[in-house]
């Protein structure tokens, strides 16, 4: 036990061991867990969840991230193939997931020529209604300065993670040509962003930052964050916006502060 609050927080170290206690319940019904329940009880009342808000970064900077490091995939030297088609892979994963928040799980099932697919020169996302939790089609088209991205990975370095001869229409490979599975996907995203905004920036945290983005930047559209994030109910969002007119109203604070440092150094 104190190794593993070592390693991990303590909101996984309760989490961890209700897990480990509800499945010994399935499998052991007969053995009295007792102790188990009391050491549960003791470390929820000792959890402190870690705010995310510390972690949540506007949408454009990590676009601009993830296009960053495709850039310096292709300029810079002395890189072999292999470790330059990763950086333009995981800068296209960065820049896609933010200006396209969907769900970690349709993110890392996307698949050529059905989920993310090519018409008349413009790339688009479509997600079936059996392939989203709200069961409601998501089909979005894609920019073109992310579209031109996506060529190029699939043009150059897709197949080069994909050794030539990858049986499979995934988007995303790892360098042994395979699908990269659901959870190292979160775990590469965290990561990338980590290495590239200093800020370790997982999936889920992403649609925070889509709904908080949009709540800055377009105020007077007070759905665009429940349709960027496919929400069947605009209070699904409510928080992420009561958070940017905290952010509004600091910022307003910061300028009027500033006005009078100004006029009191005249």
């Amino acid at each position: 036990m104190e190794e593993l609050k070592q390693r991990v927080s303590s909101a996984t170290v309760y989490g961890s061991i209700q897990k480990l206690r509800r499945i010994t319940q399935l499998i052991a019904t007969e053995r009295s867990l007792e102790w188990l329940i009391e050491i549960e009880r003791d470390l929820f009342s000792e959890m402190r969840p870690k705010s995310k808000w510390d972690r949540v970064v506007l949408t454009e900077l990590i676009v601009e991230a993830g296009l960053t490091l495709i850039a310096e995939a292709e300029t810079a030297e002395k890189l072999t193939k292999l470790t330059r088609a990763r950086m333009v892979r995981n800068g296209l994963m960065l820049a896609l997931l933010a200006a396209y928040p969907m769900r970690r799980k349709n993110f890392a099932a996307l698949e050529i020529g059905r989920s993310i697919v090519k018409q008349d020169g413009t790339w688009w996302i479509l997600l079936t209604a059996w392939e989203t939790k709200e069961k409601r089609a998501d089909e979005r088209p894609i920019e073109c300065y992310i579209g031109n991205a996506i060529d190029k990975y699939l043009q150059t370095y897709r197949p080069i993670l994909g050794r030539g001869k990858s049986a499979t229409n995934a988007l995303w490979l790892a360098e042994t040509g395979e699908a990269i599975a659901e959870s190292y996907i979160g775990e590469l995203i965290t990561e990338t962003a980590r290495l590239t905004l200093g800020v370790p920036v997982n999936p889920h945290i992403f649609r925070t930052a889509a709904a908080t983005t949009s709540a800055i930047h377009a105020g007077d559209m007070p759905h665009l964050g429940s349709a960027v994030l496919h929400h069947t109910h605009p209070t699904a969002t409510l928080e992420n916006y009561n958070r940017a007119s905290c952010i509004s109203a600091g910022r307003a604070y910061r300028d009027v502060i500033q006005r009078f440092r100004g006029k009191a150094r005249n």
